[in-house]
């Protein structure tokens, strides 16, 4: 039966797909191997002009000299040595190509609704609270204390007159004296509105974790998550099943109304599969607002785990900055301690 020639050519049909189908699986599989990794960076606000590529190149340096200032030299080396990334593998979850106006690639937040317009207001305002209340600078502090009550004929005229007063204030604050006033006020409208529509848009919510959980895999010991990232990195773990770290960075998890009380899913924990959190922020970083997060996430059930927050650090003139948190030698110790497990 099997010398038929009918049957001879449609078991090799059969045999080819199958192994078409083997080869698609293990090319599939590879690729999913090859995207899993150690270390997980997650970004933070106004990166859309930036590729996961070029932000690992920025990143990494810094991560491996938070390490080598807190003593491990040869840890840092497999990290990041002489230009090249080390042998432990570290990706970059970047979500911020989501943020490009369509069609024009470029920076700008695309149409902004009512909803929006008044969620950002709100952000804006505590941040305007956050700098009256913290700034290092006597000036900043002065100067966000008067701006901190929007004027009521302002509101009247529409949500998108009433945060210009917020948005100029902010702007001139010291804390955004590198960008010079112009670019001030881009770069805070920007990030106001990139806060704004991953809170707002399903679709932007759920692309920038996917990226996260795209890398996460049983080898998986940290994920890094400054700003923005800190966020999304919070969300996306609790759709994780593998035992993790998690290091946040100039988060701005703790803000009340704009961000805490729209996180998924509530009511608000650690997640579970969240092994140790911790928690760094400059006391000048306005985006932090809160220096301790434990008071707001407690442990999962049946768990043990709370944010712990190390003491302020000093980041200089730029408190926000990623690279100014991965160099610090508390960040070393936290990311030798993950890696040891």
């Amino acid at each position: 039966m099997l010398s038929d020639p009918i049957t001879r050519a449609t078991l090799s049909a059969i045999g080819h797909t199958i192994g078409d189908s083997l080869r698609g699986y293990n090319l599939l599989r590879l690729e999913r191997e090859s995207q899993l990794a150690t270390i997980v960076l997650v970004h933070g606000i106004a990166q859309e002009q930036e590729s996961a590529d070029t932000l690992e190149a920025k990143w990494l340096p810094g991560l491996a000299g938070g390490v080598r200032n807190h003593g491990n030299p040869v840890l840092a080396d497999r990290l990041w040595r002489n230009g090249l990334p080390g042998e432990i593998s570290t990706r970059m979850a970047f979500y911020g190509n989501r943020f490009l106006t369509p069609g024009a690639q470029g920076a700008g937040p695309g149409r902004v609704d009512e909803a929006q317009l008044e969620l950002m207001e709100q952000l804006a305002k505590l941040w305007l609270t956050t700098a009256a209340e913290h700034a290092g600078d006597d000036r900043d502090r002065r100067a966000a204390q008067q701006l901190t009550t929007i004027p009521e004929d302002a509101r009247a005229m529409g949500a998108k007159a009433a945060i210009r007063p917020a948005l100029n204030g902010l702007a001139r604050l010291r804390w955004f004296a590198p960008w010079g006033i112009g670019l001030a006020e881009k770069f805070v409208w920007r990030a106001l509105s990139q806060v704004t529509r991953y809170f707002t848009d399903d679709t932007v919510r759920q692309y920038a974790q996917e990226q996260v959980l795209a890398h996460i895999g049983p080898d998986t010991r940290l994920v890094i998550g400054h700003s923005l990232g800190s966020v999304v990195a919070y969300e996306a773990l609790h759709h994780c099943d593998h035992e993790i770290a998690l290091l946040t960075m100039g988060s701005p998890l703790g803000l009340r109304t704009v961000v805490y009380d729209r996180l998924r899913p509530q009511p608000v924990s650690v997640p579970a599969a969240v092994t140790g959190w911790d928690n760094l922020v400059d006391r000048d970083d306005l985006v932090a607002a809160h220096l301790d997060l434990a008071p707001f996430f407690p442990p999962a059930p049946g768990a043990a785990v709370v944010p712990v927050t190390a003491e302020a650090l000093d980041n200089g003139a730029k408190p926000h900055d990623s690279t100014h948190y991965l160099v610090k030698t508390v960040t070393g110790g936290i990311v030798e301690k993950a890696l040891a497990r």
